[in-house]
This record gives structure tokens, C-alpha cells and sequence, in this order.
């Protein structure tokens, strides 16, 4: 049991907020300055090591003392290449630990590494420049994990489950498919959302273990094993190049941010360095909103300034195009708020979303939480899953239009009925499967066991074809487009490869699934009326047109958002059955999505005073003009 003394409480008022932006290690060619922010400790000294291997240090230097509860102290010289650790004398106990201000690591996170910044830097980095957006809508974000992508021995990509695997071009899967970099591009995407970058714990960088990286070690590094060498500055190095080829190819990057908890508690970097400090505690134990063991209390002082100054270090240091919050309902409303603004200063199209939940109930107050509904007018997306959960529904047959119509307008109140928890539309990431429980195919062979395999491809369509035809902003889990599976596994989390890598040889086997979803890509990509920018936009051009028991179907009108086509009509018929919609009079359509292919062009003409939808299909249609002759 932990119990909070008296100093350390004390700890919590603005008397030792540092305001500085200085905290850790700031190199020189003649001499290296450091500060480190623990107002409990009596007495600090900074151990240096020649190599990581070394056990006792071959310098030892004492810091002083400062206000504001920071400790500072110079190296004379050029200290490039030595490693580092902090000894903490505190009232009963003596910790050794890397400052969590730590910008580069040996192997395995063992010792902190000072390193000269401008040496990490790939050619070109000074001229790399983030994808720009006009709106967040704009986005397509395909979620993955750096070492599913190309650690398959069907992927074709040399550096397997490395960060140097997204710069390399003209890979080709065993059949011939094009795989890794050229496969994004192909795709349509715009953003590849990472699984966790940072230094994570439960991995041996130089193992074969496998991990998603929910479990933190250090904000402020990258994870060592996605490295080809993690004793040295090349974990910081590679992933730059990352970026950059990303960029190169019209992608952006977007990183998972974690700062709702650490791997560790007691023995976490935060502890050893200012005890009690960093963690929400509940009857002297850690307390547990994360489900993992603690939760990071980011509502006190220093630990805002932490969080904020990270996240801005990925922007500025790493050029990173957006940030995933995990749990983000265990982070207080006004620390997000002041992400939003400082980000955005700095670039206002970088993206910023995240998880409206928690895993369990945090000590936070309910209202500081940042749960769906708190992020209205804040420039911060949540995760839908209402919408998620209502295309399932419709998937297994239990249709709920008005929860489904919630989603197709963007979760905006768009009239008296139908209304959700959005703003705007941009407030909205919708989704049917993310790394998180099955993946959608995996979903629709658990519940339709016996159903044959091309009526499950077709309800995979028509659940892509739902998330890309709505308003807000679409996300895909990595593989989607080729039906991933992970043979079951809803937590696949330390699975290892064999079920988590994206399995290159069903692109090939699904070729015809692929390019349904290249296909609406690129109709929403091309046509603004599915990414309308307001809600005052959406209630003005999309009407819901009335429909059969287990359908939905709608029109946009009006050129929306400025596009080509002036009328619009989709429908999403989830019954094993044909249904028709029904019109007053006589129109004039052309077919762009129906079950067997989606995209720009029209494939099919026809007049009618209703449209028939065949069984388990979305279809989106050109409004035209009636052919009078």
C-alpha cells in the first residue's frame, strides 16, 4: 500500500511547475547540459558510460540543485556515444533510472544515449513536409502494425518488421501483387495510422518476440526491435526515414499516443524519478482505469506539460502527421484541449483522435473525462463505435435504421430523431474492425459458420461500402481490403507473427475484395459530397428516402461540397432478400457501386420509377438527367 506524505502532496501546487522546456539531455559538441525535475529527491548524480555494457560508470557528476524542484548539472566536452543514468537518493530508498525526458536509449532501454540530434537526420529530412489537408475529412487511415506489415515471408520486402520496410518500392508478393509502399499507394489511402512507435516494454529488441506495444516503457524514443541496430541512434534514424518515404508517396504518418499508463508502476521511470508523483492513486494501491495495472494522472501540473511537450516532439522532431489516444477518457479534458491547441498551432491538418473510453471507471472526475461528447468543438475525432456496433447489428440481421442513419450523417444532430454525440462531422472516425477484437472477416465466419464464401465476401462489401459512403472520417484495419484474418484470435495482442502478419497471399485470393475497396476509396477521394465539411452542409444535402424493413437509403443533392454530380442515391440493403426503393416518378440512374464493383464510372444505365437492390448490397447510383426520348 502506497500512502502519499506530506511532501510529496506538496508536490501537486503550481510552487514546482517548471515552465522551462529543458528537461533531460541537450547536447553539444562542447558540453552537455541536463536537468531533471524531482523535487523529492536530497541529493542527484548523472552516471556516464562509455559503452552499454560497461557496469560501473567512468564518470560520476553531481547535480545541483535549483528551484522549481529541478536538478542541473554540465558535461565540459563532447560526450556523442556515452550512455547515461541518473542515481536518485531519496529519503528511504536510492533509485538508478533513465530520466523520462530520454530522446535516445541503448538496447533494450537499459541506459539513456547522448547523441548529436543532427546526426539522426536521413538526406533531405530539412525539405521532408507533412501531407496537408484542407479538412480532416479528407483522410483515409489505414491502421497497422510496423512488423505485420512486411514480416511475412510472402511480402517481399527485405528489412521484415522493420521501420526501413516502408521505404522500400517495387515489392511484389510470391504472386506477383504488388506489397508494402506500392500496395498504400495502389490502395488510395492517405494516412497509415501505426500501432505504438514509441519504446515499449515486452519486447527484447534484438528477440523474436511479438507485441502491439500497449505497454510503455519511454514516451520519447522509438521502439528499439524495429530497428536493424538498437544500441545506437538507428531506431531514431530509421523511423525518420519512414516518415519521409511516407511522405515522399503523398502518405501521412500517424502514430498511437499511450499516455494513460506504463507498463510498469512501481517500478516504472516515472516512479523511481518522482514517487507518487505521476500516477492517480485510489485507497494506497495504483489505480486501474487502464485495466493494465495503473493510470498516469495527466491532470497535475507537470505531468500535462510531460504529455503535451511529447506529443509535440513527435511533431516537431519526427514531422508525424497525427496522434491515436489510446483510453483516451483516462487523459482530462483540458490537457487534450491544450494538445488541440498547440498541435494545431503548429499545423492545423494534423489529425488528433482517439479511444472516447476507458477500460475501467478512472479516478477522474466523470466530467473531466474525455468520453464521446466531450470532444465537441475541440478539432478532436473519436471513435464511433455506435456506428460500428449498428453495422455489425445490421450485419447479423438486426437492423436499427436510426442507428445506422446516426452514422451515415456524421453522428451530428441532424433533426429531432436523428442525432448522436458529434458537432461536426470531422468529430467521427467510423470504422467496423480495427486491431482491437475479430476482424470483420473473422467476425462474419463466427456468426454465419455455415454461410457460403462469396455471400460473406458481399457482406464485407457492403460493410466497407457503408463506412466509405458516410459522412465523417473512414478508417481500415490493415489487411481489411484483403479480408485479414487472425484465425479467431480477438486479443491477438502477443500472438506472434504466425497470426498477426498481413497474409500477402489473399490479396491475390481476394483480388476482387481489394479492388471493391480501392474502389470506394477512390469514389470518396473524388467526390467531397461523402466528405461534407459541416453539419449545416449535411442537413441541407442529404435527405433519407423511405424504405423496405432491413434497408437504408438516402440522396445527396444540390453539387454537395462542391462536387461533379449533383445527385447522389445510395442504399444498404443488409436482408438476404431483394428490396425496392420506390420513387414518385420516373428517374434516370447510373450504376458506380453495386455488390460486384465500386468506383467512378458508371457501369450500367437505367430509367425507372424505383431502384432494386439485390440481397446483402450497397449500391450508389448517379442521379441523371431523364432521358424524354
Amino acid at each position: 500500500m502506497i500512502i502519499l506524505k506530506t511532501a510529496e502532496k506538496k508536490l501537486f501546487s503550481e510552487k514546482y511547475f517548471y515552465e522551462g522546456d529543458d528537461l533531460g539531455i541537450s547536447y553539444s559538441k562542447e558540453e552537455t547540459f541536463v536537468r531533471i525535475w524531482s523535487p523529492s529527491a536530497s541529493r542527484i548524480e548523472i552516471l556516464i558510460f562509455e559503452a552499454e555494457e560497461d557496469t560501473g560508470p567512468t564518470l560520476r557528476k553531481s547535480l545541483k540543485r535549483e528551484d522549481r524542484g529541478t536538478w542541473v548539472g554540465n558535461l565540459d566536452g563532447d560526450f556523442s556515444g556515452f550512455y547515461y543514468l541518473f542515481r536518485l537518493e531519496f529519503e528511504t530508498c536510492i533509485k538508478e533510472t533513465i530520466d523520462p525526458y530520454a530522446k535516445a536509449v541503448g538496447t533494450n532501454s537499459c541506459k539513456g544515449l547522448i547523441i548529436d540530434p543532427d546526426k539522426t537526420n536521413p538526406p533531405g529530412w530539412e525539405n521532408d513536409k507533412r501531407i496537408r489537408l484542407k479538412s480532416p475529412l479528407e483522410a483515409v487511415i489505414y491502421e497497422l502494425h510496423v512488423r505485420d506489415f512486411s514480416i511475412s515471408n510472402e511480402s517481399g520486402m527485405k528489412h521484415k518488421g522493420k521501420y526501413l520496410a516502408f521505404t522500400e518500392s517495387g515489392s511484389k508478393t510470391k504472386t506477383g501483387e504488388k506489397s508494402g509502399l506500392d500496395h498504400l499507394k495502389e490502395l488510395g489511402i492517405t494516412h497509415v495510422h501505426l500501432l505504438p512507435v514509441f519504446d515499449f516494454a515486452t519486447v527484447e529488441d534484438c528477440g523474436g518476440e511479438y507485441n502491439w506495444g500497449y505497454d510503455p516503457f519511454l514516451y520519447n524514443v522509438p521502439e528499439g526491435s524495429y530497428s536493424t541496430n538498437p544500441s545506437d541512434c538507428s531506431r531514431i534514424k530509421e523511423f525518420k526515414k519512414l516518415v519521409k518515404s511516407l511522405h515522399d508517396n503523398g502518405l501521412g504518418v500517424i502514430v498511437d499516443a499511450v499516455y494513460n499508463h506504463t507498463y510498469h508502476g512501481e517500478d516504472s521511470i516515472f516512479q523511481k524519478t518522482v514517487p507518487n508523483y505521476f500516477y492517480r492513486f485510489v485507497d494506497g494501491n495504483f489505480a486501474n482505469g487502464s485495466g493494465c495495472g495503473n493510470e498516469i494522472a495527466s491532470e497535475r501540473l507537470m505531468v500535462r506539460k510531460f504529455i503535451i511537450n511529447s506529443v509535440l516532439y513527435w511533431v516537431k522532431e519526427y514531422h508525424v502527421d497525427g496522434f491515436r489516444f489510446d483510453l483516451m477518457a483516462l487523459t482530462d479534458r483540458e490537457t487534450m484541449e491544450e494538445i488541440q491547441k498547440e498541435v494545431h498551432r503548429i499545423d492545423p491538418s494534423i489529425l488528433i483522435y482517439g479511444e472516447p473510453w476507458s477500460a475501467q471507471e478512472p479516478q477522474l472526475d466523470y466530467h473531466r473525462q474525455m468520453r464521446k461528447g466531450s470532444q465537441k468543438g475541440m478539432k478532436i475525432a473519436v471513435f464511433n463505435d455506435h456506428f460500428r456496433e449498428a453495422v455489425k447489428e445490421g450485419l447479423r440481421g438486426g437492423v436499427d435504421k436510426k442507428e445506422l442513419k446516426k452514422g451515415v450523417v456524421g453522428a451530428i444532430d441532424y433533426d429531432d430523431e436523428i442525432r448522436d454525440f458529434a458537432s461536426e462531422p470531422y468529430e467521427t472516425i467510423n470504422y467496423v474492425s480495427c486491431h482491437d477484437d475479430l476482424t470483420i472477416w473473422d467476425h462474419l465466419s463466427a456468426i454465419y459458420p455455415d454461410l457460403n464464401k462469396a455471400e460473406k465476401e458481399k457482406l464485407n462489401r457492403l460493410a466497407q461500402a457503408v463506412i466509405f459512403t458516410s459522412q465523417g472520417i473512414p478508417f481500415i484495419q490493415g489487411g481489411e481490403e484483403f479480408l485479414r484474418t487472425k484465425y479467431g484470435d480477438y486479443n491477438s495482442y502477443n500472438s506472434g507473427d504466425h497470426v498477426n502478419q498481413l497474409k500477402w497471399r489473399r490479396k491475390s485470393t481476394h483480388r476482387k475484395t481489394f479492388d471493391y475497396c480501392r474502389g470506394l476509396i477512390e469514389l470518396r477521394r473524388k467526390h467531397p459530397a461523402f466528405r461534407m465539411i459541416s453539419a449545416s452542409q449535411i442537413r441541407k444535402n442529404l435527405e433519407f428516402i423511405n424504405g423496405p424493413e432491413g434497408a437504408v437509403g438516402f440522396k445527396i443533392t444540390g453539387n454537395a461540397n462542391g462536387d461533379s454530380w449533383k445527385e447522389i442515391f445510395v442504399f444498404y440493403n443488409f436482408q438476404f432478400h431483394w428490396v425496392q426503393f420506390s420513387f414518385v416518378e420516373k428517374r434516370r440512374f447510373g450504376i458506380v457501386v453495386n455488390d460486384d464493383y465500386a468506383g467512378t464510372k458508371v457501369r450500367h444505365l437505367f430509367q425507372a420509377d424505383n431502384v432494386k437492390i439485390p440481397p446483402i448490397t450497397a449500391m450508389v447510383l448517379k442521379g441523371m438527367q431523364l432521358n424524354r426520348s
